[in-house]
């Protein structure tokens, strides 16, 4: 190794010591064993520190911490030694050459804030180079057409490589656009209407309403549109509000398979939904026994027509009397108290009365009014 450089050399000097030292680096490593190599490479590297650093500090004031800067050019200077070969030339030339490269490939991999090709980040650098050269050239800001002209690239290339320069580092959404800091950028931006995009469904809706039952679309009026809940609509109608929740389930769930259907759905709100109040009544006699089908929802407004039917049926003199709700999806207080009645009757007329085919929701309901053993004695009979 050779002796310290005093502090007045020249940097060229520096630059013959290095170029010394790499030499007698190439040469006595061909006869060193692998741990004099390791001892060997490690004294080069420690000598040629500074020199790596002054190249870094070229760079700084770039946006990156000088501190990175430095790391990056001592790996570049690894690679210069692990790489040299004294019959190529200089070592300091090519050490140069070498964390320069690692350097440009650190601001061009690490340190633009969006992604951008390769290809368009050189051709911004070399934009940016040709721009500022035109610029003190003709004493005025270079046009599109001239930098092609210098770069040797056509003009969509050219502002391509200045609009992909703004991707170096971004603005924050989150930026004040004025010195009041009130008003972002973000709020600049535009963004999808969301009433625009719910139009078409706004209007399927409305046609769809038009085809569901006046209670029910009144219902949903009245819910949707007047936020009234469901006790007050209950009071309104005269119905219980488990027979409000009930309806607006079902006419929730038909708009529903309605809106995601091509063609709607048939409306099952029970049998005979032409006829008066939505109910009919029938009676049939089947040997002893008479048969009162039930079709349609019972409510306030046709359970008298139901009371009118149970009563003629217990007091025809006929020793049972069976109640057929296959075809009843709801039954509100009003028609829990007609059957209770009808049940009191036929006990007192000695009369044997069931209740056949009632759907899950329905029994149940019977169930918690008291009307279970009508209830089990119908099963039995199946």
């Amino acid at each position: 190794m050779s002796a310290r450089r005093p502090a007045g050399e020249s940097a060229g000097a520096m630059f013959e010591d290095l170029d010394v030292a790499a030499a007698e680096y190439a040469e006595r490593r061909s006869a060193a064993t692998p741990a004099q190599m390791d001892s060997l490479r490690e004294d080069l590297i420690r000598r040629c520190l500074p020199f790596a650093g002054r190249l870094a500090r070229r760079y700084r004031g770039r946006g990156e911490c000088l501190e990175d800067l430095e790391q990056v050019a001592r790996l570049g200077l690894v690679k210069a030694i692990d790489r040299y070969d004294p019959e190529r030339g200089s070592f300091t030339a090519y050490a140069v050459i070498t964390i320069s490269g690692e350097l440009k490939r650190h601001f061009r991999d690490r340190t633009w804030g969006v992604h951008v090709p390769r290809r368009v980040q050189d051709l911004s650098l070399e934009v940016g180079h040709a721009s500022m050269v035109l610029t003190s050239a003709l004493a005025r800001t270079p046009t599109t057409a001239e930098l092609a002209e210098r770069l040797g690239v056509s003009e969509a290339a050219v502002r391509d490589a200045v609009e992909s320069a703004a991707g170096y580092s971004p603005a924050s959404l989150n930026a004040p656009v004025s010195g009041d800091g009130v008003a972002e950028f973000g709020d600049l931006i535009g963004d999808l209407d969301g009433d625009l995009e719910s139009v078409t469904d706004k209007l399927t809706v409305m046609e769809l309403l038009l085809r569901v039952p006046a209670r029910e679309r009144r219902m949903l009026a009245m819910r949707f549109y007047g936020n009234r809940t469901q006790a007050e609509i209950a009071s309104e109608l005269g119905i219980s509000q488990m027979h409000v929740s009930r309806l607006l389930s079902r006419a929730l769930s038909w708009l529903r398979e309605a809106m995601l259907s091509d063609t709607p759905p048939r409306w099952d709100g029970g049998e005979g939904r032409a006829a008066p109040h939505g109910m009919q009544v029938t009676v049939d006699r089947d040997g002893a026994t008479l048969v009162v089908r039930v079709r349609g929802e019972v409510d306030r407004d046709n359970a008298e027509r139901l009371r009118t039917a149970l009563r003629h049926a217990t007091g025809s003199g006929t020793s049972a009397v069976v109640v057929d709700f296959a075809g009843v999806p709801l039954i509100d207080a009003a028609g829990v108290s007609v059957l209770v009645e009808a049940v009191q009757a036929a006990g007192a007329a000695t009369v044997d009365i069931c209740v056949s085919g009632a759907q899950q929701y329905v029994a149940r309901t019977l169930a918690v009014s008291g009307l279970e053993n009508v209830l089990r004695r119908a099963s039995d009979r199946v």
